[in-house]
């Protein structure tokens, strides 16, 4: 990969829109799910997994142009999912709660692989 203007452009807007987009979903959710537990941030990442499952099956069927694959898993779901949050909520509820912070840990882990599959699978049985 030749990494040039229009691919470093791909890349900060996507994640430029990703991380507003956590920002404001994070917050959407927690309207609706006030808990000790960062349920919001749980949910991003799960369905971040998904969706980059999904566009990795139409990735690997299709060519698509290289600067909006890295715009949409680089870029805009790099910023989207975050699991720097993920890891300070995770040390954050184990000083708290082991349950909390093992739950949370348990949670992100097995949930984004089985979702980011899932999404895989649903985008290939729709390419096919």
């Amino acid at each position: 990969m030749n990494l040039n203007l229009s691919l470093v452009l791909s890349i900060g807007i996507g994640g430029f829109l990703g991380a507003i987009s956590r920002f404001y979903f994070n917050s959407f959710i927690l309207r609706f799910i006030s808990f000790e537990f960062p349920f919001g941030i749980l949910i991003i990442n799960i369905i971040g997994s998904f969706f980059i499952g999904i566009l990795f099956s139409i990735f690997l069927n299709f060519n698509i142009n290289e600067n909006i694959r890295l715009f949409l898993t680089v870029g805009f779901l790099g910023a989207f999912t975050t699991y720097s949050t993920f890891a300070i909520d995770s040390f954050f509820l184990l000083k708290t709660s082991l349950f909390f912070g093992l739950l949370n840990i348990l949670l992100s882990l097995v949930g984004t692989i089985l979702f980011a599959g899932l999404g895989y699978k649903i985008g290939l049985y729709f390419i096919r």
